[in-house]
Formats: structure tokens, C-alpha cells, sequence
């Protein structure tokens, strides 16, 4: 019976052929397909990866070298290019569209040989919270068929929870990786802005968006990380220099300088089981030997509203190529004036919450409203890259809750898109200043359902991310709780 742990296990299990490429792929189709109703997958490349596995098979019979993710299997969100696979961001605006070519994530995964088994359902154009908003209908949670499993990047959240891959693909504009990861249990990581080529990433919010991983375990995601990472060509916002991020165990004698704040522990609207088990996590890293200081700061209640204001703008900017003439959906009335052509075929391709978002960032780039709104949260975000620049000058680390609750119930924020978007309060900060975040499983509530700690690190500083991560998974991770 195939079992996976990580990938280094899953890898000697091959090379001291104690299974096969076959078997781990065949394997993952027949949990998908017990599977179906919780609706993670767009679609399932069953018979390439089929194929796939049996010619890497025949690769380890002739004695060539595992690359670094031979046979690992991925699955990817509905918003990242797959050279010929349909693409559609869960939107019947790209309905039956199909990629002309690889993202860049995507090319570098398969130059490694990893096998990508499918497109994950997702928010509509990776609006939203709590994958409520696709087409394809709601995903799931495994955990609790009536709780949501996070958004945007659900179905690539469940596919991993679930046990159908080995890791998958997301995007994370303002906590779509990181949230539903808490949501599901499983660890979530945002690179700094940059890492990732975005090439071949359908645009939300392009100085914010950035492909972002779900695994099991750190040093899978390290892997990863390190496989898709690097400038690139075609995204002239990639990071330069090398990068090398699989090394992530620290010395279990090192002592780390943890921030966090005080705003955020204290904050009204954190559930006060996640609050107690946090504080708890604090006084115990205190005792173990780490500086963990509590600071203030003051601008954590502007970063949902500047949040929105920009990304609003920057997507009714990205999605106005969506018109029914140059791309995506057209209507199949037959009007004359190209005004109403244009309001009709919109109003059919796309859902209530993206045409929510594209008509407020058209007000806020409206003449009347540009200097009130998007000038502000443009000064609002340097005011919070300078102040979280200034912080990781004494500290290796931040720590924050990745989400106020646990994962709610369907239905319960659908009908009151404000409390949707203030459920994100903890998230959006690392992609307003472009700093890695890793959301990790570290509790159980009361309730049953998981939740975990987000932690933080300067931009460009992986390496620090992804060893404090490794080290708290290791000796933090639990299922117990204190009670509220």
C-alpha cells in the first residue's frame, strides 16, 4: 500500500524500488476519484500523468539520476498556465480557454519531473475567501463537509489536506495561500514578492500577487521553493542572485529574537482560544531561551482598508483585457452600441464578487476620488514597508495569528462582503510589504478544527522563514489546546 511522508522518503522508496512512479500516481487518481464530492479539482490530467510516471519508471531502470522532484506529484490552482490545459480562473469568462504555454513556475517544476495531476478550483479570479465564488462551485472542507476551506487557493488547500497530491500550487495577493492553509491544517507558504516569476500567473493585483506552496512539511516546500525560484526573463520584478533554501534545520542551540503585536494578540475580533494558545506559544519560546518582545503597532488597522483600495484598482485595471473582444467571454445577444455590448458580455462572464471589486477600483481611480482613496493607500503602504523594515532590523522573526477564526461555517460572511474582507486582517500586511509569510498547523480548537501561527521574516530572507518554521513544527506542533 503506497504511503507518503516527504519527498526524501518518497524518493529512496524508489530508488530501493519499493514502489514505483506508476503506483504513487495511480494511487492519487483513485483518492481523487473517492474523492470527487468535495469538488478541489477543475480537471485531472489522469492519463499524462500516467503516461509520465511509467517513462520516468523506465528512467530509474536505466540507471539515470533522480532529478529533484522526480515524480513528485502537484497539483496546481485554475490560475497558473499549463501549456496546452484549459485555464479559466473559475470564471465562465475564460470558459473552455486553453494555455498556449507553461508559466514559469510550471516549467521549472516539469524540468525537474515533477508530475502535475491537476487544476484546482478556486475563488473567481482569486477573489475571495472562502472559495464560495467559482463557477465550478463550492470545495469542501475534508475536515468538516459544512465549514469552508479557505480561499482563494481552496481546492489546492484540500488537495494537500485530503491526501491528493504530495504538494500543490496556489496564488497569494492578500492571504489566499496562507489562509486556507489554516483553514485545512496544512502549512502555507508566500514567498517575498518577487521569488516567483509571475509569468503565467492570471492577474489579480500584480504588485501584490505571488505563487505561493502547500505541503505537509517544511522541507518539502523548501524544495519547491527552491526548484521555481530565480530571475526570470519574462517577469522583470523576479529577484535576482541564486537561492538556496533546502537546508532549513537550524541548531537546535540557536536562540531566536521574535516579535509580535500587540494589536494583533489583543485585537476584538481574534477568537480568544486562538489568542490564549498564542500567548501560551509566547511564554513557552520565553522559557526555552528566545527573546520574544511584544511591540507596538499602530498601523495594523489601515491595512485591510489599503489593502483593498489598491488591489480594487489594480484588478479593475488587469481584468478590463476581459471584454468579449480582445479575450474571454462574449455575449451572445445581438446589440449595436459597443457600450452595452461591452456592460452585457461583463455582467454574464463575470460573477457578483469580481464585478464587485472591479467597480470599486474604478471609484477609487475615478478623478474625483483618486487623491482621497488610492494616493492615500499608496502612502499608507511606504508608511507600513518603512515601519516593517525598521522592525526587522532587531528581530529575526514576526509572529501574528493567520486568522481571527477558525474555519466558519458556508454562507455565514457571503451575504456581507465587509466581514469577508476584514477576516483578513492578519494576511494582507506581508503582501502590502512584500515580505515571506508561512502560515503553520500548530493547534486544534475546541471545535475541532485546526489553526496555526503565521510567521514572518524580512524580504528576501527565506532561509531565516523557513528554519524558525522547521523549528517550531518540530517542537511546537500539537494537538492539544487551552481552552478560551
Amino acid at each position: 500500500m503506497f504511503s507518503f511522508t516527504n519527498i526524501s522518503q518518497y524518493h529512496s522508496d524508489l530508488e530501493n524500488n519499493n514502489i514505483s512512479c506508476a503506483d504513487a500516481v495511480n494511487y492519487y487518481l483513485q483518492k481523487i476519484n473517492e474523492n470527487k464530492h468535495l469538488n478541489a479539482f477543475t480537471e485531472v490530467y489522469a492519463d499524462e500523468a500516467i503516461q509520465q510516471a511509467n517513462c520516468l519508471d523506465e528512467k530509474r531502470k536505466n540507471n539515470e539520476p533522480l532529478k529533484k522532484l522526480h515524480a513528485v506529484v502537484v497539483a496546481i490552482k485554475d490560475v497558473i498556465c499549463y501549456k496546452d490545459h484549459k485555464v479559466t480562473a473559475a470564471s465562465k469568462t475564460l470558459e473552455g480557454f486553453t494555455s498556449l504555454y507553461n508559466s514559469t513556475a510550471v516549467q521549472r517544476l516539469l524540468a525537474q519531473d515533477a508530475i502535475i495531476i491537476g487544476s484546482c478550483n478556486c475563488d473567481e479570479f482569486a477573489m475571495g475567501s472562502s472559495n464560495e465564488n467559482s463557477v465550478y462551485g463550492k470545495v469542501l472542507n475534508a475536515l468538516d463537509h459544512t465549514k469552508v476551506p479557505g480561499g482563494s487557493s481552496g481546492g489546492s488547500a484540500v488537495a494537500v489536506q485530503a491526501g491528493l497530491c504530495m504538494a500543490s500550487l496556489g496564488s497569494d495577493t492578500g492571504g489566499s495561500v496562507r489562509q486556507p492553509a489554516d483553514f485545512c491544517g496544512i502549512v502555507g507558504l508566500k514567498p517575498s514578492y518577487g521569488r516567483i516569476s509571475r509569468h503565467g500567473l492570471i492577474a489579480y493585483a500584480s504588485s501584490f500577487d505571488q505563487i505561493g506552496i502547500f505541503g505537509n512539511n517544511i522541507t518539502d516546500i523548501s524544495l519547491l521553493l527552491e526548484v521555481m525560484s530565480g530571475a526570470d526573463e519574462y517577469d522583470s520584478t523576479t529577484l535576482q542572485g541564486e537561492n538556496n533554501f533546502f537546508e532549513v534545520s537550524s541548531p537546535a542551540s540557536k536562540k531566536y529574537n521574535i516579535a509580535y503585536f500587540k494589536e494583533a494578540i489583543q485585537h476584538p475580533s481574534l477568537d480568544e482560544e486562538i489568542s490564549k494558545n498564542i500567548s501560551a506559544l509566547i511564554e513557552s519560546l520565553k522559557k526555552e531561551g528566545h527573546t520574544v518582545t511584544e511591540i507596538d503597532f499602530d498601523l495594523l488597522e489601515y491595512v485591510v482598508p489599503a489593502y483593498y483600495v489598491l488591489t480594487t484598482a489594480e484588478a479593475s485595471s488587469n481584468l478590463g483585457r476581459y471584454d468579449g473582444i480582445r479575450y474571454g467571454h462574449q455575449t451572445k445577444e445581438n446589440i449595436s452600441d459597443l457600450t452595452d455590448f461591452y456592460k452585457q458580455t461583463r455582467s454574464e462572464g463575470f460573477g457578483k464578487e469580481v464585478q464587485r471589486r472591479i467597480m470599486l477600483g474604478t471609484f477609487v481611480l475615478s478623478s474625483g476620488y483618486y487623491d482621497a482613496y488610492f494616493s492615500k493607500a499608496q502612502q499608507v503602504r511606504r508608511l507600513l514597508v518603512n515601519r516593517t523594515e525598521a522592525v526587522f532590523t532587531e528581530f529575526d522573526a514576526l509572529i501574528m495569528p493567520t486568522s481571527p477564526t477558525t474555519a466558519f461555517s458556508f454562507g455565514v460572511k457571503s451575504n456581507d462582503p465587509v466581514a469577508m474582507y476584514l477576516a483578513d486582517i492578519f494576511t494582507v500586511f506581508a503582501n502590502l510589504t512584500g515580505i515571506p509569510g508561512i502560515s503553520l498547523p500548530l493547534f486544534k480548537h475546541s471545535n475541532g478544527m485546526p489553526f496555526g501561527i503565521q510567521v514572518m521574516t524580512k524580504k528576501t530572507d527565506e532561509l531565516t522563514l523557513l528554519q524558525v518554521s522547521d523549528w517550531l513544527m518540530k517542537n511546537h506542533k500539537t494537538n492539544q489546546q487551552v481552552s478560551a
